[in-house]
């Protein structure tokens, strides 16, 4: 049985990540960053999560959050009887680096970047300049698949389709 704490956490983390996708929807073109900003103007929810909501939240299984516990990437509180306890902080780290994982960041770079987050302000510039680094490789891949859309488009509609289906 799930307690009603639980119940609120994943329904609150469920609605921020609708909210997310629609603000994303309502721009009508590329995701910006002022949507992302939004999104996390209105996490607010002070509550902890269990990983198993962690893992629904974040569609990846409970051992892959284990497994970024047991690399240092994230640091996750115990209650009285020895279950993880995810706090707000580990779950917006959570979901920036399973976004990061998602794009095809490698391990070892976000393994590097948790550690310049974690010692301190003086380490920004070398983030920034990963982040700048890995964005465009992104829009190159985002390039790249666009030019393979409309390749695949073309040959839809020559065999009698229809494109954008």
């Amino acid at each position: 049985m799930v307690d009603s704490a639980s119940e609120r956490a994943v329904s609150s983390s469920a609605d921020l990540m609708n909210r997310a996708l629609a603000a994303l929807g309502e721009l009508g073109g590329p995701a910006s960053v002022d949507a992302i900003h939004r999104l996390t103007e209105t996490s607010d929810s002070s509550e902890s999560m269990t990983i198993a909501e962690v893992a629904e939240l974040l569609t990846v299984s409970a051992h892959t959050l284990r497994y970024y516990e047991r690399v240092n990437l994230v640091d996750v509180e115990r209650d009285p009887r020895g279950h993880r306890i995810y706090s707000p902080e580990a779950v917006r780290r959570l979901v920036f680096l399973t976004r990061m994982r998602l794009s095809g960041m490698p391990m070892r770079d976000l393994q590097h970047y948790v550690e310049l987050v974690d010692a301190g302000a003086g380490t920004v510039p070398e983030r920034l300049d990963m982040l700048v680094e890995h964005r465009d490789t992104l829009r190159r891949q985002i390039r790249e698949l666009t030019l393979s859309l409309v390749a695949t488009e073309y040959k839809i509609e020559n065999y009698g389709g229809h494109a954008g289906e």
